[in-house]
């Protein structure tokens, strides 16, 4: 199976999502898995203000990008292929704002020598 990687951007910070989506966001994993795909690995991220930004040699604190919805997770799900990942990242509970899906390129790791 392909891997997606399904980043999730909200209007709403993370900590201020109503209980019934974040239950949502916990019952995402078994939702998958009936629909025959699998979360490999899902991550939420703090609020944006602890954000520290890095562009060229300027160090900046607080997000950089002014923008209305703020990446708040983001999850690994396997599917068969983008049309089963694009209906499985459908699954996602969004308050206010939407999904990105994006296939991901593996690599091989490297052992140390």
């Amino acid at each position: 199976m392909a891997q997606y990687a399904v980043l999730i951007f909200e209007r709403v910070a993370p900590a201020d999502l109503p209980p019934e989506v974040m239950q949502g966001h916990m019952d995402l994993p078994a939702r998958v898995a009936e629909q025959g795909g699998r979360i490999v690995a899902g991550l939420a991220l703090e609020h944006p203000d602890t954000a520290t930004v890095i562009r060229g040699g300027a160090i900046t604190d607080g997000p950089f990008l002014e923008t209305k919805e703020v990446l708040g997770g983001v999850f690994v799900l396997e599917a068969r292929d983008l049309d089963h990942a694009l209906a499985l990242a459908r699954l996602t509970p969004i308050v206010d704002g939407g999904v990105e899906v994006r296939p991901l390129v593996g690599f091989e790791v490297l052992e140390d020598a």
